[in-house]
């Protein structure tokens, strides 16, 4: 099957028009074929992976997913288009209707174990118009289905209602940083470092766990970035409120990490917090032992291990 094409990454007569403009990203609407993709590699502890956009409207300089754009222009241009899947909300009801068949033939029925998400962020700002995760989750509350919600946004507080109903729910909040200023460098359209510990203490706070709510909550600092030795106390005494905090080091720094910005915004970026990457072995191992000396209640997690539901 041919690749999608869109208006202002191709000179096709066929490519999908740009729908509308929200905020400085051309925003694209499409039908999707499918939704729950099966889930491999890092993530391959869970059945599925859920991904309700394409293409992610913080653009953080380091974000992996940039790889998965549609178009090699798009890579370049990652965090200034997103395309909402239309559909979604119908299709998930059938996707999920399809699984809970094939449990009622099996000897060990089971709910499906989700991960929301992989290559965009479920709640980035156009999930404020669009409301397309929310219906998601309107839907998977009758399955009830094992879920884990990996954002950045505090706007995961708007749907606590919603994630009151779910049995079985984790919540990982990502802040790979400590320090205000090195967020604005390394992802300066995402929610501040503030908003988000704010969030994911209201969440902590506001769901339900008990016998019938196996509710969780992670701050994921993946990957550590820097953080200024005098914001390190400090963040991390904010993280005791959750009952996991994930770390791990910077993929491969030198070899082309910041994918998803330009290689001179990417030098730039690199040379300016050289005061961390030249001994970012030792910098990490420090933060680790203060995470585990400060947060005794705390589970400490390295990699791929923190991203289990259990």
């Amino acid at each position: 099957m041919a690749k999608l094409q869109y208006q202002g990454y191709s000179e096709s007569d066929r490519a999908i028009p740009v729908a509308e403009k929200f905020g400085s990203a051309n925003l694209y609407r499409r039908q999707a074929t499918s939704l729950l993709n099966p889930a491999t590699g890092f993530i391959k502890a869970y059945d599925f992976t859920l991904n309700p956009y394409q293409g992610c409207q913080y653009g953080c300089g380091y974000c992996y997913a940039a790889a998965f754009s549609p178009h090699y222009k798009m890579r370049q241009d990652w965090g200034n288009w997103i395309i909402v899947k239309e559909n979604a909300a119908e299709l998930m009801e059938k996707e999920l209707a399809s699984w809970e068949r094939k449990q009622s033939q099996s000897d060990s029925k089971r709910p499906p174990k989700i991960y929301m998400s992989t290559v965009t962020d479920p709640y980035q700002p156009i999930e404020s118009k669009e409301k397309i995760t929310r219906s998601l989750l309107e839907v998977m509350v009758a399955y009830q289905p094992i879920l884990v919600i990996q954002t950045r946004s505090p706007m995961v507080v708007r749907d606590m209602e919603i994630l009151k109903k779910f049995r079985h729910l984790r919540i990982n909040m990502s802040v790979p940083t400590g320090s205000e200023s090195v967020r604005k460098d390394f992802e300066p359209r995402s929610p501040s470092i503030k908003a988000r510990l704010k969030a994911i203490a209201t969440l902590r706070h506001g769901l339900p766990c008990d016998e019938l709510h196996d509710v969780r909550c992670s701050v994921t600092a993946t990957p550590l970035l820097p953080t200024y030795f005098k914001d390190q106390i400090p963040f991390i005494n904010k993280m005791q409120v959750v009952d996991r905090v994930v770390i791990q080091p910077f993929h491969n720094l030198r070899a082309g990490a910041l994918t998803a910005v330009t290689r001179q915004e990417a030098i730039a970026i690199v040379k300016k917090y050289d005061w961390w990457y030249q001994n970012e072995e030792e910098n990490y191992k420090k933060f680790k032992r203060l995470l585990q000396e400060q947060l005794s209640a705390v589970e400490i997690k390295e990699g791929q291990s923190g991203f289990t539901y259990e």
